[in-house]
This record gives C-alpha cells, structure tokens and sequence, in this order.
C-alpha cells in the first residue's frame, strides 16, 4: 500500500549538545519498520527519473520494491551489482541535488528518501550477511589503480568483477582516501569504510600501501612490471590558502591537514601521539562541506567558539542543507558575508587575533553567484587561537611533473575524453577529483566506473 505522507520518514539523531562532544556517528538510520514505511512512498515510476540523475545509475525503483517486499539482502544486491559502496554513499551522497532531486514526490512534498534507504540496505547486509564475495576466475590481464579513494576502489572493483588483477597502490599507510582522511568519523565511521574495502579484497582486489607513484615507482616502470592499463585516481589533495599575511603562524590549518591528523591520525583520541592544536576560538574559512566537517571536529575537540567565516551570505553556501543545520545545531557560529584579511599572531608566533572586513553582494560572477564587494571601513578583528582554511583543493601535481606527455589544464586536473575517461597518454586513465578538482564522492565513483568500462572494452581486445 503506498504512503502518501508528504514528509520523508525521520531518521533518528543524536541529541546536539552532547553528539558536538565526541565523534559517534550522528545519524542512527532506519530501523525496518521506518524503512518500511519510507519506501511505501515510491511510487515506482515506469520511467524513473531519479535513475538518470544517478552516477551510477543505481535501479532505485528496484531495490527500493524489495524493501517493500521485506526482502532486504536482495535489495542490496540490486544496488551492488552497480555501486561498490552502497554503506558510503547512502551517508555521504548528495542525493537531494541528484537521483532525490527528480523524485516525483518531491511536486507536492518530500521526495522519497533514497539515500537513507540505500544506507539501511547495506547497514542490513553488514550486520546479518557473514558470507564473503567469491573471487571470479582471473582473465589473466593486469590493470593497476593509482590512489585508494572512491574512484579507485570503484574501478578497481568494477574490473575485479570482471576477472582482472588489480592492484591498487596506496600511498597513505591506510586505504581509503578522503573516505578514511576527509570525511569525520561522525558522519562516516572508518569500520564502514574497511569493510567496504574488505569486500573489494575478497573478490581479488590487492592494495599496497606506503607507495608514493610518482617517487617510488613512475607509470612507465608500473608498465614495465606487466600492468597494461593504469587508472589515475589520485584525487584533489592540495589545499588552497588566501596568501594573506599570518598564514605562516602556529594554530594555522588547512582543512586538510586538521582533518587528517583527526580522521586518519586519531589526534581527538588520547591513545594516540598525534599532535593538534587544542582551541578556544577556531575560525574556519569557507562555506563547504569540508568547512563544515572542519567546525564540527574542532568543536568535538572542545573548543569553546567556532566560527564558519564566510565572504558570501548563507544562501550561496555549497555546502548540503544538512550539513549546515546539523552544524547551527551543534552551537557552530556562523559569520557569513565576512572575509579575512589578515592574521595577527601574539609574541610567541602563535594565531591570536583573525581581521576581518563586511562584503555585500554584488551582481551575479561567471558561477551564477552573486559576487562578493568590501564594505569600505568595515574592518573588525575577532579573538581567535585557530584558523582552518577550507578554501577547496587542487591535485597533487607529482605524477603530472615526472610523466612526460600527460596533460593538465591549468588548475593542474589531467585533461581526459569524457566519454572514454582516457588521458592524453596512450593505455592511461584517469578519473574522479585528478580531472575535476575537488567535488562529491558519488561523481568519483561515476568516473571510476567509466573508465573500468573503458579499459574493459581496451583490454578484451587483447584477449
């Protein structure tokens, strides 16, 4: 029987004022009976719009019609047979701007929960399917996959489905990425990541950690070592600064490196040595997702005051609808059309004052936003121990400067056929933020796909 409640079902969460004060996950999820009543609200559409939308095309109206049968291991193995992490993106996916976005239901109300949907299926699975995935027979052919985030591991799995020997080299002593460094614990606990992982291994996947390509081996010695194709998954991890004065000075963060040493590093857990700046007053410059990630740790830290410093107003922020009223939620301080311009430091080099000045909105810039103007004599300093750039990031140019031929355009992203995800180089793929810079994790895994398909169809020539 359907349900035509205009409301999605509420997913239940972790009361605010004590979740901001340790990492637990915040989102509970679905119990049965809610995922039950949620996907009573599919109306399973003969022309899904909301598969379209997908990067990976996940059959929604499918999976979703075996929830409503009770059958939820066979609504997992709908999803998997296109998505490799299906625990991943039903946490982390941006669905209200893609597959939730063309959801009928969404004219008159709510559209129908899918992501939360897909996250119940495979929570299921992992708590009552001990069976492990069989290893299908090897085709003989060697495919390597350079960086372990979400393009990666889907490539990789994608052609380990298909009988390939895929190695996958790491080069953070963890797979992962910015699954297991980027994303908090509280949105996206790493024991959900592992498993995922653990899955691609057991189906043949081998991941080599500690392995810097670019300086311990390059691609043409990955070649010379018997690999016929190579996927570039490298990501986006070179962090962006305002290059204003103060940068330089201790409690001076790029998001990337404060999430790291909290995600991968475990700084906010006493058992280990891993050093961070324990603030007060934390001002994180930015207005995404990652400045969000990055309040919301430094909160969990025990900072008493964090601020997200924004330059447009809330209305242009990137970040999920979400993300922004957990973090209100959680007493996180917003200062939108507010942008710094200096960093003051005290006797000793350390980060104690951030300056400011007022912006208003201007006409619309080359995005379609509405461009940031100084307010004139509006200059203003706040007291702040801390300071989080959260300004995006642009790929790591190491492989790009020893791997002669391979192109980039000038943010550094390698040039690719988008139909076909091949670099300028001949047998050499690439994919994900490598070729985007910095964007969602479900785009990643649309363009690992891709190029598996690619090099599928490259190699069976070969056969």
């Amino acid at each position: 029987m359907f349900n035509m409640d205009k409301n999605k079902t509420r997913m239940p969460e972790r009361v605010p004022q004590l979740r901001n004060k340790n990492f637990k996950e915040v989102s509970a999820g679905y119990n049965v009976e809610m995922a039950i009543n949620e996907a009573n609200r599919c109306l399973g559409c003969k022309t899904p719009a909301c598969v379209s939308a997908c990067p990976v095309n996940v059959p929604i109206p499918q999976f979703i019609q075996k929830i409503k049968d009770n059958e939820f291991e066979e609504a997992y193995q709908i999803i998997k047979t296109v998505n490799s992490l299906p625990a991943v993106c039903g946490r982390v996916c941006p669905q209200e701007t893609q597959c939730e976005s063309k959801c009928v239901r969404g004219l008159k109300g709510e559209s129908v929960a899918i992501g939360r949907l897909e996250r119940f299926v495979a929570d299921y699975h992992m708590k009552n399917c001990e069976e492990k995935p069989v290893k299908p027979a090897t085709n003989g052919h060697k495919v390597a996959v350079i960086g372990s985030g979400p393009s990666g591991l889907t490539c990789a799995g994608d052609l380990a489905k298909l009988g390939y020997e895929v190695t996958i080299f790491e080069a953070l002593h963890k797979a992962g990425g910015v699954l297991m460094y980027g994303i908090p614990e509280f949105r996206l606990p790493k024991k959900i990541v592992e498993k995922e992982i653990e899955d691609l291994v057991s189906i043949g996947v081998k991941i080599e950690t500690n392995m810097v390509i670019g300086k311990i081996l390059t691609l043409d010695e990955l070649f010379d070592m018997g690999f016929e194709a190579i996927y570039l998954g490298t990501g986006a991890g070179l962090p962006a600064f305002m290059g204003i004065d103060g940068e330089g000075l201790i409690g001076v963060y790029s998001a990337n490196e404060f999430l790291t040493r909290i995600n991968l590093l475990k700084a906010y857990d006493d058992k280990y040595d891993t050093f961070i700046v324990k603030p007060k007053n934390v001002a994180v410059v930015g207005g995404g997702n990652v400045a969000m990630d990055a309040a919301r740790s430094a909160k969990r830290l025990g900072a008493e005051n964090v601020y997200i410093v924004y330059r447009r107003s809330e209305n242009e922020m990137p970040a999920r609808k979400e993300e922004v009223h957990h973090a209100k939620e959680e007493e996180i301080i917003f200062k939108t059309l507010t942008n710094p311009v200096r960093i003051i430091g005290d006797e000793n080099g350390k980060v104690s004052k951030l300056e400011c000045v007022s912006m208003e909105l201007g006409e619309p810039d080359a995005s379609g936003r509405r461009a940031p103007v100084v307010v004139e004599g509006s200059n203003f300093t706040m007291d702040i121990d801390c300071v989080i750039m959260a300004l995006g990031n642009t790929p790591n140019p190491l492989i790009l400067s020893v791997t002669p031929g391979l192109e980039a355009n000038r943010r550094g992203c390698l040039t690719v056929n988008p139909k076909t995800m091949q670099t300028s180089l001949k047998n050499i793929y690439a994919g994900g933020d490598a070729v985007t810079g910095a964007a969602t994790v479900i785009l990643a895994m649309g363009a690992g796909k891709q190029a598996a398909k690619s090099i599928d169809e490259l190699l069976k020539k070969r056969k």
